[in-house]
């Protein structure tokens, strides 16, 4: 097989994630929310063989109860295993999962000129989505575990100047959405206008210094920074700091891949949820974005040719560093609401579940993170979590009306 090959590319960059990982690894799942690597595994193969292999009419499934295993939240196509219990799977082991994904990768390859490639490409970038989402998943089992084990090395710190400086935009009617022919998700689109006033956005994402000085002003015990949800969530979960940060009688620490490591006041805060940068944005005397002043900045930034200076997957730190990149390091979360665009159909049978039926109780995230493949990102690219989901990696880029 062609290693240049963007699909034996993005099938083996799955395989190269897990090979840091023991059997025990694979088979974790630390909370309902996450998944364990081997499901992971399985279900990006289960999308390969479920939408492009069942099309031929004599292809056999490879397992007659894989579809029920691996099937994510397509309720078009059947019954599934609730998510909460994808860590009891003991069975299949990972050697026949891996198996699996052999047997439909050479179906794949062997039938290609049969099979639509807009499928195949958006295979692949499912498969990307889930390449983060592993690592988000495993870092929160990990991070469980009282031995405190680390995936992979730390990277030492990389010297850099971080401004407070703020890039001024003078709005106006502009468009937002995915352009071209190119590969987008569905809801990405229509491309549509939108009238923006004018806006200020910070160049460099919310420190983790500066939300220490949050904390030390009393932050989650002031109520009228919050939000009356957010408020609540406080409470209900006694949140005091970021995921992951740690303090016992000393500095705080933070759980990374690479284990417990001493909290770099310089490097983006990470881990937070929408209402903590609500309420952090508040306090700061400024806002967070919506999605379409992001989109609009970002696009500045692509044409300008800095939107390849981010902190991805590629660069091995699986950390954020604070590049000053509107992309990686961190997801950022907008004022924006998930909602369609206007104009927006999702696609026919089981596909239009992808992003349509999320479209209630979430919020729109922009800009990628150091666990996103470079090039599974755009400036069009929308994310999307609810307000208290805080084990992806989500930050805060702060705007100001002009």
């Amino acid at each position: 097989m062609d290693a240049s090959d963007p699909f034996v590319e993005v099938r083996r960059a799955t395989e190269a994630l897990c090979a840091p990982l023991s059997v025990e690894d694979l088979n974790l799942q630390s909370m309902p929310d996450a998944s364990p690597a081997k499901w992971h595994l399985g279900h990006t193969t289960w999308f390969f063989e479920r939408f492009l292999l069942a099309r031929e009419s004599d292809y056999r499934f490879f397992h007659p109860r894989y579809e029920f295993l691996f099937n994510s939240y397509y309720d078009a196509i059947g019954p599934r295993l609730a998510r909460a219990e994808r860590g009891l799977l003991s069975r299949p082991t990972v050697e026949e999962v891996r198996a699996y994904r052999r047997h439909v990768d050479e179906r794949i390859l062997a039938q290609r000129s049969r099979l639509p490639t807009e499928l195949i490409t958006l295979g692949l970038a499912h498969e990307e989505q889930h390449q983060e989402l592993l690592l988000t998943d495993l870092k929160h089992a990990l991070s469980r575990n009282p031995l405190r084990p680390a995936y992979t090395t730390p990277v030492p710190r990389a010297p850099r100047e971080r401004s407070h400086r703020w890039r001024s935009f003078d709005g106006g009617l502009i468009e937002i959405g995915a352009e071209g022919r190119g590969f987008a998700f569905d809801h990405e689109r229509p491309r549509h206008h939108v009238f923006l006033e004018p806006f200020r956005l910070a160049e460099w994402l919310v420190s983790s210094g500066d939300y220490l000085a949050f904390i030390t002003d009393g932050g989650y015990e002031r109520p009228e920074l919050w939000l009356a949800d957010g408020w609540e969530a406080v409470r209900r979960h006694q949140w005091s700091a970021p995921m992951y940060w740690e303090s016992h009688d000393g500095p705080f620490a933070l759980f990374t891949l690479a284990g417990l490591l001493e909290l770099d006041p310089a490097a983006p805060v990470c881990h937070v949820s929408f209402y903590e940068a609500d309420a952090y944005a508040r306090w700061a005397h400024a806002r967070l974005p919506t999605e379409a002043e992001w989109e609009h900045a970002a696009s500045h930034e692509l044409l300008d040719g800095g939107g390849g200076g981010g902190n991805f997957l590629e660069s091995g730190r699986l950390h954020p560093s604070g590049s000053g990149s509107l992309f990686g390091d961190c997801w950022q979360w907008t004022a924006s609401p998930y909602v369609p665009y206007p104009g927006y159909r999702p696609a026919p049978g089981a596909l239009g579940e992808y992003n349509g039926k999320f479209m209630c109780n979430q919020m729109v995230l922009r800009g990628g993170s150091c666990v996103s493949p470079a090039r599974h990102l755009r400036a069009s690219y929308r994310n999307f979590f609810p307000p208290a989901a805080r084990w992806q990696f989500t930050g805060i880029r702060l705007a100001r009306d002009a």
